[in-house]
């Protein structure tokens, strides 16, 4: 489909715009609309002598400042709606941990990035209070998750953790050995470098329109910019798993490599509590964090299928996680088995942001000094009175692991 349009600014010039939906970006399977345009600046008839009156020298000049303004002026305008920022007040990070991510997606979990839900997924692992920032504001390597603490900045997910554990004290992994630590590094490494881009292409590539369908963006153009946001980061998933090399392969081969890693996180979790045994360990935050896309953001996918299915000692792992340090992210217990009929994502409960967050509040465990900062909803039929949840049947009744992260 083909469309045009043109108007003509003081009868001196005319901007011709135009939509060729047919047109392809180039990529391999590629199949993006593309909005195009071009200003034709060319006299016009000159009717009345408006046209010797501007002078032949200076009318293409102002024709120029006109559709230059007018242009910067939309482009401003748009580039402030996709970054807006929330109005939010100024937060001290003295003694405080902001963590900077994405904002909340519409369909009910925390975060569409594996990165950001790691980092806050690790934060209420080892029980340490922070306060969400969704300023849209990126790393200076152009990524997210970021924080800041004691006016300090630091960046990457693996960064923090260093950061923290050397500051704060704070340890998932103090138990491990030293094979185990070098068994949970080489499986976070690749689950982050290679079972990510797997992922992300079925989120951003094969399920762009699913996808697009969570974004949480708000305005007067919000479909637009939905749209194409949606389409920009996939045109940029597309170039970084091209220039990492998972991109080259095609898409039977991307989800052959997806499914050997699922199976080997199957294998390799078998029948225990966690990735490295019966307590928790830094690993768990990664892992979960990117198999939670599989579990609750891409309804009808492959990696759904296989999660929900064949590979359903993960979808326990994950649920067990989700129960344990997730309280408030509702899932729908018909959403644990997979089925070919999904509801909208629009229907799925929203996320509240509980701000500063500590899990302690949330489980009743009078071991800790924090204060609670939100109202604490009662136990829930499956819940025992401690707020463990009764799914968790291997879940510690003694002294919670955390507990001894701070010693």
């Amino acid at each position: 489909m083909y469309w045009r349009v043109g108007f003509a600014w003081l009868r001196s010039c005319a901007v011709d715009l135009g939509q060729n939906q047919s047109s392809s970006s180039g990529l391999p399977g590629s199949d993006e609309r593309l909005l195009f345009g071009c200003i034709v600046a060319c006299p016009l008839q000159d009717c009345g002598g408006i046209m010797s009156a501007l002078g032949s020298d200076s009318w293409w000049r102002k024709t120029l400042y006109l559709t230059g303004g007018a242009l910067l002026a939309a482009a401003a305008y748009l580039l402030h709606e996709l970054l807006a920022i929330r109005k939010e007040e100024e937060l001290d990070s003295k003694d405080a941990i902001i963590l900077h991510q994405f904002s909340r997606p519409k369909s009910g979990a925390p975060s569409l990035s594996p990165f950001c839900l790691k980092m806050e997924t690790y934060l209420r692992m080892v029980d340490l209070p922070y306060q969400n920032y969704f300023d849209g504001k990126l790393s200076p390597q152009g990524k997210m998750p970021w924080i800041e603490y004691n006016q300090e900045q630091v960046f990457g997910s693996e960064f923090i953790i260093d950061f923290l554990e050397e500051r704060l004290g704070v340890s998932l992994n103090r138990s491990l050995t030293p094979q185990e630590k070098a068994v949970s590094r080489a499986v976070t490494k690749m689950v982050e470098e290679h079972f990510y881009w797997t992922v992300a292409y079925c989120q951003w590539v094969d399920n762009l329109e699913e996808t697009q369908k969570m974004l949480s963006v708000s305005g007067p153009l919000s479909d637009l910019l939905r749209w194409i946001l949606s389409h920009l980061t996939g045109g940029i998933v597309k170039r970084e798993m091209y220039g990492h090399g998972i991109g080259r392969f095609s898409k039977e081969e991307v989800y052959a490599l997806m499914e050997k890693d699922m199976r080997t996180l199957a294998t390799l979790l078998g029948d225990k509590k966690y990735l490295m045994g019966s307590k928790l360990s830094t690993v768990d935050a990664a892992v979960f964090s990117h198999l939670a896309p599989a579990m609750w953001t891409l309804p009808g996918s492959r990696p759904e299928q296989l999660i929900k299915g064949e590979l359903i000692n993960l979808a326990m792992y994950c649920e067990r996680i989700r129960r344990r340090f997730w309280p408030e992210w509702f899932v729908d217990l018909e959403d644990f088995r997979y089925t070919d009929t999904t509801e909208s994502v629009n229907s799925a409960s929203k996320l509240p942001d509980l701000g500063l967050y500590s899990r302690t509040d949330t489980f009743h465990d009078d071991t800790h000094s924090h204060t609670s900062q939100t109202p604490r909803d009662p136990p829930s039929p499956d819940s025992d009175p401690t707020g463990h949840s009764l799914y968790d049947s291997d879940m510690d009744t003694e002294c919670s692991d955390t507990d001894q992260l701070k010693c």
